[in-house]
């Protein structure tokens, strides 16, 4: 229910239930993170991009497995929700979506770092409207994106946005045609894999700490990964590149 297809350095992630909506259950939630495990074990991946197939990104939790008293089965130890809304990672991961995203599936693309939406994509966290709450993390998550009127907008109505408005308010990075999602994800994958692995992911820890830090912590927090990234061997290869008027290789070491 979760298929995998490498792509040079980036791993393509599918949700592969359109039947249900790609509605997560436990074979779900345990393919999400085996795919993103996968991801991140892997010295030659660089970067993901997780989508779903059919007319649905995702419609969250299934409820028909929920019924019948599998609720726990639609989280992992470590990955929580779907497998993945609380596993720790390091690479960048973008969301392609060409279709509505509600509730959990919302906060899987909120999990992720970018988002390639498509103008048939929407987005939505409608817990309330069956007096539940938006426990994935779309509650804190939403708030980083959006503005926190439209985030509270989101939270209490239960109501979705489109597409448009989503990136007109900056959670979305590229607006796209429908059917070209995944390309444009894929294509903003590769400008992210042509730079410096270990700089990505280092950069990428200190955005996202920073947002919840102050300016001493954060200047703390630079100073300590600047030594990190100087220690590995692409440091040497990116200025020597430009010294010799050629494209840099990376390693990622």
């Amino acid at each position: 229910m979760i298929d995998v297809e490498v792509r040079g350095r980036v791993a393509l992630i599918t949700i592969d239930r359109p039947e249900a909506r790609n509605a997560v259950n436990g074979e779900v939630a345990a393919g999400f993170e085996a795919a993103v495990s996968r991801l991140e074990a892997d010295d030659g991946l660089w970067a993901g991009v997780i989508a779903g197939r059919g007319p649905v990104f995702c419609a969250g939790a299934d409820l028909k497995e929920i019924a019948a008293g599998r609720a726990d089965d639609l989280h992992t130890e470590r990955g929580g929700f779907a497998g993945i809304t609380r596993l720790p990672r390091v690479k960048p991961l973008i969301a392609a979506v060409d279709a509505p995203a509600l509730a959990g599936g919302c906060e899987i693309v909120l999990t992720c770092d970018l988002v390639v939406a498509s103008r048939a994509a929407s987005f939505g966290i409608p817990e309330v409207k069956r007096a539940l709450v938006a426990g994935a993390g779309g509650l804190f998550r939403l708030p980083r994106v959006l503005p926190r009127t439209i985030a509270l907008e989101l939270a209490l109505t239960g109501d979705p946005i489109s597409a448009e408005r989503a990136w007109a308010l900056g959670m979305v990075n590229e607006l796209v045609e429908p059917g070209s999602a995944v390309d444009a994800a894929l294509s903003l994958a590769e400008r992210i894999c042509s730079n410096a692995p270990r700089a990505v992911q280092a950069s990428r820890d200190l955005v996202l700490r920073g947002l919840l830090a102050g300016d001493e912590e954060n200047w703390a927090m630079t100073d300590a990964a600047l030594p990190v990234v100087m220690q590995g061997e692409d440091f040497a290869e990116g200025p020597r590149a430009f010294i010799e008027k050629r494209e840099p290789v990376w390693t990622g070491r």
